[in-house]
């Protein structure tokens, strides 16, 4: 699990696919567009991007993307599953409380909230990872609203409107 229930919901949007599994509670960018109104077009694709310099962060995935045997089993709808290249809800206004912090970073109340790679979300502009051989800038995605708890979560407020 990487949301808790205490969760604010301001805004979202529901015109984006995914192709991938993931796990709820971290930001997804925007990975490929579509045109006009977009709304039910498959080239619409969001993603946990690996490197998030100039990425365009959409908001936070609101559902686990699985990649089940539908003729074996359906989504568990009480899970908020929905199967790889389904649609997907964002919520690009709201605040909730993920687990899906940068490790080896440390939140604290009221200090701006960075994306991070993988959908994560951190708490300085500069990071570096030895996966990449360059230092990115991530660009800014709320602020942070509590320190992490003993199990690893922490309060963020998502403003990305």
């Amino acid at each position: 699990m990487a949301l808790k229930a205490d969760r604010i919901h301001v805004d979202s949007m529901i015109d984006f696919f995914m192709n991938e599994t993931a796990e709820r509670g971290g930001i997804v960018c925007q990975s490929t567009v579509g045109s006009g109104a977009a709304m039910d077009q498959s080239q619409q694709l969001c993603t946990y991007k690996a490197a998030p310099s100039g990425a365009m962060p959409l908001g936070v995935l609101m559902c686990d993307m699985v990649n089940l045997d539908l003729t074996r089993q359906h989504e568990n709808f009480h899970k908020e599953e929905v199967q790889k290249g389904g649609k997907v809800t964002i919520w690009n206004k709201c605040t909730v409380v993920t687990n899906r912090v940068y490790p080896g970073h440390t939140p604290a109340v009221g200090i701006p909230a960075y994306l991070a790679h993988s959908g994560y979300i951190g708490t300085s502009k500069v990071q570096s990872d030895s996966k990449y051989s360059a230092d990115y800038v991530s660009p800014i995605v709320g602020k942070w609203l509590s320190a992490k708890d003993e199990d690893g979560y922490a309060k963020v407020s998502v403003n990305l409107l």
